[in-house]
């Protein structure tokens, strides 16, 4: 019978999955264990897209089904939910249609550097039929790697020409320049999107609109972040999420349609984002999705003025984590939870409110960062940095190697050394840098996300210092970034800088070229700008000096009508003793005998004796002997009852 079934699919061309799922059933009916037509029901049930169907078949078939249809089995376990079950499976077997099963479940469970691993292996076969797919899923793998933080992994951050020639490449392109934070570019790249896929002729309208709707939903979102509210308002509008299929970007949609606006009811809108992850499945968002999800939650709850409920629930969240923890997750909540303390105040009020949630716990990361914020905003950035240094200082003692890799994360070594930077301490932030920079590079296979950005930095710091270990440290960071990536013009300029001695000429022709630099410059505009010039052998009267800047003139101040006394005369020249008192002007003519005796006492030669405007003079001694001497001050008057002290 397998025989039988086998040459009636040769002789027969049959389109119809259905037609051929009838005929395995009924050779299976004459002999069960038919491996053909078991092979041949599985096929056609996946066809058919009923792949639960196809694991119980595949089930039902033992141990010799699942070792010939391994693939099917594979592709089945990942069509249905289970994509590490499915990866572990496709691992298992070398063929070219199992490392593409096993790519699309790595995708699916987040190992994005695995998959985009098994794309690169994929892409590098010659001739190779399916070279437009490839690259779709390979963009597809390096926008989530900048999603997840691991961008250092992505070799091409700029779209080639090729990624412009297909919708789907556009809007991979598109959500890895938004992921980088280059919200323009990938504003441009979703309408390059928008325009490949209308244009499109052998798609139906309905097919197109399916395609366009993640693709609008993604463009909302970055124009909400460039603050176009109106025009993603606009959008927004004539978006109908009910038609998205995936569940989890319907969810999105809806809530990006709320985003925008100002004037939407907190409580409506904290209904709306309340709502259980897990009833997505199988469309299940990624960790990052979790996250922002989450902490729009818990953003709508405290907009709602649920401060309590909050702080509960998310306390009790962190309770079930091993703290120190650098995760975003936890990270993020605990900056919820201390919005929650807080109750909406900032400040200085604020402060006072989150420091005894961090009496409770001491090493939770996003808590510490939170204060050492509110501290900088307030203006007391050397709390903020003792607040760090205490607490980095107890994790570098501790012994646990995961205390010792939160001690030197690059999010927390990157905030104390902007603190160092700030007061001019620069021999701490290069020693900060340099630390850090050493623990990592003792742990070349358990480095972080952004481990890149902080060798680099280490590495300019050091080249700034004069101690010969720091410059050598500085070179063998650039040497391994370097070689790392031969393409990077930033490590192959540090390299050059740490050993010029050494330097070859490919190293030298990778830099971009002096007169490339210079070409756009001015020389004599600069010069006479004012551009301070090197020392010269000429003499100083050669020299040329730049010339003093022409003094500007004051503007005269307009002064109000309301002020100007009604009989003034513009033209005439004010008083210039106006402001002094009469008796004290040029001009001044005393009236009466004694106004003028007393203005005699001041005229050159007088003796002056104004008892008015001096001091009287000090008693002889003799005088003051006479007034201490006699009978026990008998001209003293006798104080009367209620006088003043």
């Amino acid at each position: 019978m397998s025989s039988s079934l086998a040459s009636l699919l040769k002789q027969t061309h049959l389109d119809d999955h259905e037609e051929v799922l009838k005929q395995a059933n009924a050779a299976l009916k004459q002999s069960k264990g038919d491996l053909e037509a078991q092979h041949v029901k599985v096929v056609a049930l996946l066809k058919l897209d009923r792949y639960e169907d196809a694991l119980t078949a595949l089930d039902a078939g033992g141990e010799k089904l699942n070792e010939r249809a391994t693939l099917e089995h594979a592709y089945a376990l990942y069509k249905s939910g289970k994509p590490a079950d499915a990866a572990e499976l496709a691992h298992k077997n070398s063929q070219r249609g199992s490392q593409h099963v096993e790519a699309q479940a790595r995708y699916r469970t987040e190992d994005f550097a695995i998959a985009a691993d098994l794309y690169k292996e994929l892409s590098s076969s010659r001739g190779n039929d399916l070279e437009a797919d490839l690259r779709i899923n390979s963009g597809a793998v390096d926008a989530q790697l900048e999603w997840s933080g691991r961008g250092d992994l992505v070799q091409k951050k700029k779209p080639g020409r090729e990624d412009l020639d297909a919708f789907e490449t556009a809007y991979n392109a598109a959500c890895g320049s938004i992921a980088r934070g280059e919200l323009g570019q990938g504003e441009v790249l979703l309408r390059r999107a928008k325009d490949l896929c209308n244009s499109l002729e052998d798609m139906s309208d309905e097919e197109k609109q399916t395609e366009l709707l993640p693709i609008t939903v993604q463009h909302i979102y970055v124009l909400s972040r460039l603050g176009r509210i109106e025009e993603a308002e606009a959008l927004a509008q004539h978006l109908k999420a009910e038609d998205i299929a995936d569940a989890i970007t319907r969810h999105i949609a809806k809530i990006n349609n709320v985003a925008p606006k100002h004037d939407v009811n907190p409580f409506l809108a904290q209904r709306l984002v309340t709502t259980d992850l897990d009833s997505f499945n199988p469309d299940y968002p990624f960790q990052y999705q979790s996250t922002i999800l989450k902490r729009n939650q818990y953003a709508s709850e405290l907009q709602a003025l649920k401060y309590r409920g909050t702080a509960d629930s998310t306390a009790r969240t962190l309770s079930q984590q091993s703290l120190p923890t650098t995760n975003p997750f936890y990270t993020s909540l605990s900056v919820v939870n201390a919005a929650a303390h807080a109750k909406g105040q900032a400040g200085k009020e604020a402060i006072k409110q989150i420091l005894s949630v961090l009496e409770k716990r001491p090493s939770d990361v996003g808590l510490i960062l939170t204060i050492a914020q509110l501290y900088v905003l307030t203006g007391n950035a050397n709390l903020a940095l003792t607040l760090l240094e205490s607490f980095l200082s107890r994790l570098e003692q501790s012994t646990n190697s995961t205390e010792q890799d939160v001690r030197f994360a690059p999010g927390l070594v990157g905030a104390t050394v902007s603190l160092y930077d700030s007061q001019g301490r620069t021999s701490q932030a290069r020693n900060e840098l340099a630390k850090a920079a050493r623990y990592w590079r003792r742990k070349p296979k358990e480095r972080p996300a952004g481990h890149v950005h902080l060798f680099k930095a280490a590495g300019s710091a050091l080249l700034e210092s004069t101690a010969p270990e720091d410059i050598k440290l500085s070179r063998e960071i650039f040497e391994e970034l370097h070689n790392a990536d031969k393409n990077d013009r930033y490590a192959a300029a540090g390299l050059l800088a740490a050993s010029p001695d050494e330097a070859s000429d490919s190293q030298i022709k990778s830099l971009t070229p002096i007169d490339r630099l210079v070409s756009g410059i001015d020389v004599d505009a600069l010069e006479s700008a004012g551009i301070a010039q090197p020392p010269s052998t000429i003499s100083a009267t050669t020299t040329k000096k730049r010339p003093a800047p022409e003094p500007k003139q004051k503007k005269a101040k307009k002064i109000r009508k309301s002020l100007i006394p009604k009989d003034y005369d513009p033209n005439k020249k004010p008083d210039p003793e106006r402001w002094l008192p009469l008796r004290d002007r040029s001009t001044y003519k005393p009236k009466g005998k004694k106004a003028k005796a007393r203005q005699a006492l001041h005229s050159q030669g007088a003796v002056g004796n104004d008892s008015e405007n001096s001091r009287p003079a000090t008693p002889a001694a003799d005088v003051v002997k006479q007034k201490q001497g006699g009978g026990g001050g008998g001209n003293k008057k006798k104080k009367g009852k209620g006088g003043k002290w």
